[in-house]
């Protein structure tokens, strides 16, 4: 019973965070973490990462822990995104709550159906991994998607190889395996229209996201406490 009241209760917030986007997007990132209480993030990210039919987004908030220690967290992943969005101009970022999605399409990093990274994408990891490194008390996910063309074995099969691709390269050049998961969604998960060539390109994509570790959490909650 408990579980099916939470699953509700997940499902009331994400209605009602979804209704009014406009409000939600306008808002303060730290102001929006707080909403999410700690110990119901994880459902209430999932049954809004469900009905937005974005999973990035769902498993950013899951993560967040909100209240004081979110706000700390929240200024935390202000300073990082910022740098991203300096260093690597090709990378599409977005502050979520307490975390960040970096979107990058495959044609940065990969040729035409391909898994393998180019020389030019190593060069932008490359950037992406000094600023990870600047920043070792967060958890990245790796996440890989394909438009809709071709089978769906088939494409499930390539999104997964190429997040195991990024991640490797990530893994190789200096990010501790331990931060990093990866998970292949094939063309389950379109963020754009399927029926342009645009939003079939845009939709060929890797998406990182960068939340807090059980490390940063609890140093975030010990200085909400100092600061009580």
């Amino acid at each position: 019973m408990k579980n099916v009241k939470l699953y509700v209760m997940s499902l009331a917030a994400a209605s009602l965070i979804l209704t009014s986007c406009e409000t939600w997007k306008n808002a303060n990132n730290r102001e929006r973490g707080a909403v999410i209480g700690a110990g119901a993030g994880a459902a209430v990210g999932a049954g809004i990462g469900a009905a937005a039919k974005n999973p990035a987004l769902g498993a950013v908030i899951g993560a967040a822990v909100g209240g004081a220690a979110g706000h700390i967290i929240g200024r935390k992943m202000d300073q990082q995104a910022e740098e991203i969005k300096t260093e690597i101009p090709n990378a599409k970022v977005e502050r979520v709550e307490e975390g960040i999605v970096v979107e990058f399409s495959n044609n940065v990093l990969f040729g035409f159906d391909q898994s393998v990274l180019t020389a030019a994408s190593k060069n932008t990891l490359n950037d992406l991994i000094k600023i990870l490194n600047k920043y070792p008390d967060t958890n990245l996910g790796v996440d890989g998607h394909t438009d809709s063309k071709g089978a769906d074995s088939y494409n499930q099969r390539l999104s997964e190889r190429r997040a195991e691709s990024v991640a490797v390269y990530l893994i190789d050049n200096g990010v501790k395996s331990s931060r990093i998961t990866t998970k292949g969604w094939g063309e389950t998960v379109p963020k754009y229209s399927n029926n342009t060539e645009d939003g079939r390109a845009k939709n060929r994509r890797v998406e990182f996201l960068i939340t807090a570790n059980d490390k940063m959490k609890q140093d975030a909650q010990r200085e909400a406490n100092q600061g009580a």
